[in-house]
């Protein structure tokens, strides 16, 4: 336990020092070195092999070298991410995100009364849930813990102001509050392209990939819609958010519905990666 507690001190330690170091910088900046700054070290993980395997198995058609343009683009993808992560108030307050389909979205009317949102880790997923304020509705985040307390709380409060309906720790008791939410109105937003070691195997890519029934499931449960987001980047620290929605069935099997609609949401997902692969995070296990 003692050393356990130190290795979250000296990380956290080194959390802040670059938290400090990108908040001195104007935002542009931060983007750009934190940027480049991943895209030189993360190559040297055992990580980038396996972004460069998934991009084999999910691209077989493209050529060595433009898989490994798409992984090294990724790395510096993910490194501005982290960069932008301490100026998300300035991004918020800015007009540096346009939501490209909200008309068409409000027009709708099925997201005035509860909605389902999930993004895929593509563009700055951690904007993703300003979508949810143009319904009228408050964000309600459930999202995976960081292993270390001290660097999960830093980037809790961090994004506390994207989530007015509450962030909550992946967990049965999340579940009940996210379910609650959505039945009174509010929006669920959640990232949904992770491996979920008892989930669905819907498929991805071709491939069966472990995927959460929740959204789908919520969706299906209180009869409301379910919304897949992609935020994708742009040149200048700028961001096009889009919405589209998800088509789950609503028959007399309900297990068939939700496993229905958890590979109408996966397809869609797909179909935004497709559109952006250098934006989506590859080195994750996606597939087990």
């Amino acid at each position: 336990m003692f050393f356990r507690s130190l290795q979250y001190r000296i990380e956290f330690a080194v959390f802040c020092a670059a938290a400090a170091l990108a908040r001195a910088l104007p935002l542009e900046r931060a983007s750009t070195l934190s940027g480049r700054i991943w895209r030189w070290i993360a190559p040297l993980s055992k990580r980038h092999a396996r972004a460069l395997q998934h991009l084999r198995l999910a691209f077989p058609e493209k050529s060595d070298g433009d898989r490994q343009a798409i992984a090294l683009d990724m790395w510096e993808t993910l490194g501005r991410i982290f960069g932008e992560s301490f100026h998300l108030d300035e991004i918020l307050d800015s007009d540096r995100i346009v939501f490209e389909n909200l008309d068409e979205l409000v027009a709708d009317g099925r997201c005035a009364h509860g909605v389902v949102g999930c993004s895929a880790h593509l563009g700055n997923w951690e904007i993703a849930a300003s979508l949810s304020g143009n319904f009228g509705s408050q964000a309600l985040g459930i999202y995976q813990r960081v292993k270390n307390p001290l660097v999960d709380e830093r980037i809790r409060s961090m994004r506390a102001r994207l989530y007015p309906g509450g962030l909550l720790a992946k967990s049965q008791a999340a579940g009940i509050a996210a379910i609650r939410h959505v039945k009174s109105g509010g929006t669920l937003v959640m990232l949904a392209d992770l491996r979920d070691r008892n989930g669905y195997p819907a498929p991805f890519f071709g491939r069966p990939a472990p995927s959460t029934t929740f959204p789908a499931l919520v969706a299906r449960t209180l009869n409301r819609p379910l919304l897949a987001v992609a935020v994708v980047r742009e040149p200048g620290v700028r961001f096009r958010i889009r919405g589209e929605f998800v088509d789950v069935p609503r028959t007399d099997d309900r297990a068939a519905d939700i496993e229905r609609g958890t590979e109408n949401l996966q397809r869609k997902l797909e179909d935004f990666v497709r559109a952006n692969p250098s934006q989506w995070m590859w080195a994750h296990r996606r597939w087990g």
